[in-house]
């Protein structure tokens, strides 16, 4: 068929498909097949069924769209491009290099319209789930009869990578259980993977899996066919107490005559010739490149209009919202922006008692109990482990099908599922999200955690249990290697508080942070409360990551002591006993390196003089990264083996992490 006597529809589809091989050949790498293969699917949703507004990429209530396949990126830029959003063909011809809005994979911040960085398989589906619930919970507070200003859905496009890998399994159980009606998701059945077809290792039946799940489900058996899939579109668009999942028919490489339905076409380009004999098979100039025809874009670009139209109405919603409900409206607001309301930490609990002996976990339930009695926008929950993680907001109620207005989240046993719906809560906006679980089931959620660093999301973890301090539940549950692990990753901040005053002053600084997620990383047993005043510092300077708590008699030390957590007090013990031998010492409080890192070279130095070579870290955990603090000269007190299950004081005995080792390896220093 000739250009002439193409209908628009197939013109801009053909755009979406030719568009997205030009550009992964000019860059000589990428994923061609899905996207032309996906295309009827992507125009049918920018340009038809999803409300948004090309021209304000972050008007709250749009329709928001994950590529969860994040490998098919020029789907996406394509369809965006088309749309109207601050997409150039430049930016198109730029794909994959430096600096350009097309990354290789969809990133957020880098490109308007990405709702979220994918490309890890899994990560979009479970964040989706987020979204929605926080769709759905945000409806349940803030929507009015006849002023619903909070009403969109959550769309998704799924691989087979993304049903292979385990996450799926978690956040399709915990979506259907859910009832998310709002959450329509559409998996790609191309039945393709890198190796060949998916038959060399999978043969689920897909559809039963999610009726299991309580999912709405229906098939589309041919992608091109739009107006079954705009019928199947509406069709879970009726369906209000289930999430839908339509399964689409799909040929990767749609068009290319030697290698459609083939694997080479999924992750390589497919070279200038079959490009060439592809666009043949479209009706398509085959020696054009990126072309785009003045009448596709004049079509396409209606979807700006109709997007100003539609968030034009739903600004005249939200005035005449704000004259009947002003104070939702004002906590509306604040919640969108992630103000903190005034007064959010007056009445923080007070620790200032002699003598007193609480667990971090336990003084950071009774900081959240406090915190989320102001800020009504913080939601939660733990992964089935609230009443040890101490994470359950007090008298607020379960989410749920029916009270999605509450704000404790019941996770159940599925971390990684928790940690990526957090993110997609947090990206959705108006709801700041925590995440609670024992610190060794970290490994299970590592990959969403790491995902919401890398697009800066200020998602709170409360990881308690936090070393073999847990004592007889021995090595399984006690982490080694995590705290370092997770010093290393870039965008997140650890803070490990050394008490309950620590804590307070933790939580200060995760809820005013929005850089990026925050990780808490609590005891299980109890702490001394370490009373401040005379030589001993207030816990407020935490937020510089290191500070001195206990400053030496005289003007400069013979040592220093390095801490975090549960081991500060160690430190403290043996400043006194050294002493009393005429050893003077100075002891940092350390909970958290990244802070401290980022502090000015000169307070730096002030904490940790240069001309001081005696010195000492001790922390229950892996000893790799102290060598920067400590210096070749240094000591590190730790742990380079997995623990043992035992009452933890036993285990701080075993493994050196005493007043008495440390004692010895000062005078050792010095000597």
């Amino acid at each position: 068929m000739a250009l002439k006597n193409m209908n628009i529809d197939d013109l801009c589809i053909n755009t979406i498909r030719t568009l997205s091989m030009d550009a992964v050949e000019k860059a000589s790498s990428g994923h061609p097949g899905t996207p032309m293969a996906l295309a009827p699917l992507s125009y049918l949703l920018w340009t038809k069924v999803m409300r948004h507004n090309p021209k304000n990429a972050n008007w709250f209530n749009r329709d928001r769209f994950i590529l969860s396949c994040g490998h098919a990126s020029m789907l996406l830029y394509s369809s965006l491009f088309l749309a109207g959003y601050d997409i150039s063909i430049e930016d198109i011809i730029n794909f994959r290099q430096w600096e350009s809005k097309t990354p290789g994979h969809p990133e957020y911040r880098i490109t308007p319209g990405i709702e979220m960085t994918t490309g890890p398989l899994g990560q979009g589906f479970a964040s989706g789930v987020g979204m929605a619930m926080a769709e759905a919970h945000m409806a349940a507070v803030y929507n009015r009869k006849g002023l619903n200003i909070v009403d969109h859905y959550t769309y998704a496009i799924c691989s087979d990578g993304d049903m292979q890998e385990g996450i799926s399994h978690e956040a399709a159980s915990l979506a259907g259980h859910l009832g998310l009606g709002k959450l329509i998701y559409f998996y790609d059945d191309n039945r393709i993977t890198i190796e060949g077809n998916t038959s060399l290792a999978y043969s689920d039946d897909i559809e039963h899996r999610f009726r299991g799940y309580h999912w709405h489900v229906q098939r589309v058996k041919d992608i091109n066919d739009l107006r079954a899939l705009e019928n199947a579109i509406h069709a879970a668009q009726k369906e209000k107490g289930k999430p839908s999942l339509i399964i689409v028919r799909s040929d990767i490489g749609y068009g290319a005559p030697n290698k459609q339905n083939k694997c080479e076409a999924h992750g390589e380009p497919l070279g200038a010739e079959e490009i060439r004999l592809a666009k043949k098979n479209y009706g398509w100039p085959e020696n054009e490149h990126f072309l785009v025809l003045e009448k596709v874009l004049k079509h396409s670009r209606k979807t700006v209009i109709r997007g100003e139209k539609i968030e034009k109405q739903w600004n005249k919603q939200f005035d005449e919202y704000r004259k009947k409900y002003p104070d939702y409206a004002r906590i509306f607001e604040a919640a969108l922006k992630g103000e903190l309301p005034e007064g959010w930490d007056e009445n923080l609990p007070d620790f200032s008692s002699k003598g007193a002996m609480i667990a971090t976990r336990s003084a950071s339930g009774k900081v959240l109990q406090s915190v989320s009695s102001r800020i009504p926008w913080l939601i939660g929950g733990s992964a089935d482990l609230g009443p040890s993680n101490k994470s359950v907001i007090e008298g607020e109620g379960d989410f749920a099908n029916a009270s999605y207005a509450s704000r404790n989240i019941h996770w159940g046993i599925r971390e990684h599922a928790m940690c990526a719906c957090s993110t997609g809560i947090a990206l959705h906006g108006g709801a700041r999200p925590y995440a609670s679980t024992f610190f060794i089931f970290s490994d299970y959620a590592r990959p969403a955690i790491r995902l919401a660093s890398l697009m800066k999301i200020p998602v709170i973890y409360v990881m308690t249990h936090d070393s073999i301090g847990l004592g007889e539940d021995g090595p399984t549950h006690q982490p080694i290697e995590h705290i370092a692990s997770f010093r290393a990753m870039p965008g997140i901040v650890l803070i490990r508080p050394a008490d309950a005053n620590e804590t307070v002053e933790a939580w200060k600084f995760a809820l005013q942070y929005k850089n990026g997620p925050v990780m808490l990383v609590l005891t299980r047993q109890n702490l001394p409360v370490i009373l401040q005043g005379g030589r001993i510092a207030s816990a407020k300077d935490l937020s510089k990551g290191g500070y001195i708590l206990s400053k030496e008699r005289n003007s400069c030390p013979h040592a220093i002591l390095i801490a975090s957590g549960s081991e500060v007090h160690i430190a403290l013990e043996a400043q006194q006993k050294l002493e009393a031998d005429g050893i003077d010492v100075r002891v940092v409080s350390m909970p958290s390196t990244h802070l401290f890192s980022a502090q000015p070279k000169s307070y730096r130095d002030k904490v940790l003089p240069p001309s001081v070579k005696a010195r000492i870290s001790i922390e229950a955990a892996s000893t790799f990264g102290w060598r920067e603090w400590v210096g070749d000269e240094g000591e590190i007190i730790g742990i380079e083996t997995f623990g043992a299950s035992a009452p933890y004081k036993l285990l701080y005995s075993k493994y050196g992490l005493t007043v008495e080792n440390v004692i010895e390896k000062v005078k050792k220093l010095l000597t």
